[in-house]
């Protein structure tokens, strides 16, 4: 929850009153804490290379990014990893499905080399190099080929179905019209072709598309042939009935609901921008959270903050200041008034009642007669 509603129930339901700076900041600390703790798990685990524990016998990976909201109008791509055992069940019709279970995550906004070493900690505790068989279903992103690359090269590749069909979708729409019956029947059979029939016969379809009779022609060949080609491309990866029958999985929606519950649930508030050394301390305790493992985690956290060097103390607001006010660059103090030296004790006095002594400055000034101003030429003949 935001840091404000987080204090104030930690003072409801424990008492204890906690400022909304004060939760994140000591929020943004755990993170920084477990994201340096699981960056030095991933190079012992580089450099060890230790025996990693028993996978499942069928294991799914799925990668993708979502966008978080950054101060000053910027965005920037949060990578997730999403791992899950594979079970076989059957759905409302009695056909089999895989069904992913006991899924758990990974997420960074990092490059994906650097996105690749941060999650080598999950994956060796999930037993990803050691599971029967992997699928790794995804969309066609190269990153992602390169992440699955580094740890299970042999990882089944799947594209993700709803993903497939959003492509034949888009050549259908340009070349019957947008929402025209037309486009709606011809996607209907081709993506019921791609996944339980032969996806070759989808692709000869889609090669004959009648994009001449289209609205644009131009535009329309240029989604069928964009369409043709990025399918083509990835002609293993949808082989959909093939998969199937194997008993693997052709969706990747375990990864787009861990971006709803891990990413968006907590760092796509309304009115939420984030600092972007703040992003992955955040990414880092939702996964915790959302794995379930803070009793795991926690004491990693406690054990670097308390070794952590102490910050130094932070200055007391004056009472009756607000933040904004405290924060407010001070004047710079006065110059101290020059002291006045003490009259002399023998000094003699000058004026009593009112009127001035004969130690006076005025009684001891000499007066000057009439003659004497005439001749100083200062006197009226």
């Amino acid at each position: 929850m935001p840091f404000g509603q987080a204090a104030a129930a930690l003072a409801w339901f424990c008492g204890a009153p906690v400022g909304r700076e004060t939760a994140r900041r000591l929020t943004e600390a755990a993170g920084a804490a477990l994201v340096a703790w699981e960056g030095a798990e991933a190079d012992r685990l580089a450099a060890e290379r230790p025996a990693p524990p028993a996978g499942p016998r069928v294991l799914q990976l799925s990668l993708d990014g979502a966008m978080v909201p950054l101060v000053g109008g910027e965005w920037a791509e949060a990578k997730l990893l999403a791992v899950g055992e594979v079970l076989a069940a059957r759905d409302a019709a009695g056909a089999p499905v895989a069904r992913a279970v006991g899924v758990s995550y990974c997420a960074r906004v990092a490059d994906a080399e650097a996105f690749g070493r941060a999650v080598l900690p999950e994956v060796h505790r999930r037993g990803v190099e050691t599971a029967g068989t992997a699928a790794a279903v995804a969309d066609g992103s190269e990153w992602i080929q390169g992440v699955v690359d580094l740890h299970r090269p042999d990882a089944v590749r799947i594209l993700d179905f709803p993903h497939g069909a959003e492509h034949l979708n888009a050549a259908a729409q340009a070349c019957f019209g947008e929402g025209s019956p037309a486009a709606v029947a011809w996607l209907d059979q081709q993506a019921a072709e791609l996944k339980d029939g032969d996806p070759d016969a989808a692709l000869r379809a889609l090669g004959v598309l009648p994009v001449g009779r289209a609205p644009d022609p131009a535009a329309a060949a240029r989604a069928r042939d964009e369409t043709l080609g990025y399918l083509t491309k990835r002609r293993a990866q949808i082989s959909y009935a093939q998969f199937r029958r194997q008993g693997l999985p052709i969706g990747s929606g375990m990864v787009e609901s861990g971006h709803k519950r891990v990413v968006q649930a907590r760092l796509k508030g309304a009115g939420m921008h984030w600092a972007r050394p703040s992003v992955n301390p955040m990414l880092a305790l939702r996964c915790a959270v959302c794995n379930d493992r803070w009793d795991e985690v926690w004491p990693r956290i406690a054990r670097r903050l308390r070794a952590a060097p102490a910050a130094p103390p932070r200055p007391r607001r004056p009472p009756g200041l607000s933040a904004a006010q405290a924060s407010r660059p001070r004047r710079a103090p006065r110059p101290p008034r020059p002291r006045v030296a003490p009259m002399p004790a023998d000094r003699p006095t000058t004026v009593v009642a009112g009127r001035p002594t004969a130690d006076h400055p005025f009684k001891r000034r000499p007066i000057l007669r009439r003659e004497q101003l005439r001749q100083a030429g200062l006197a009226k003949s």
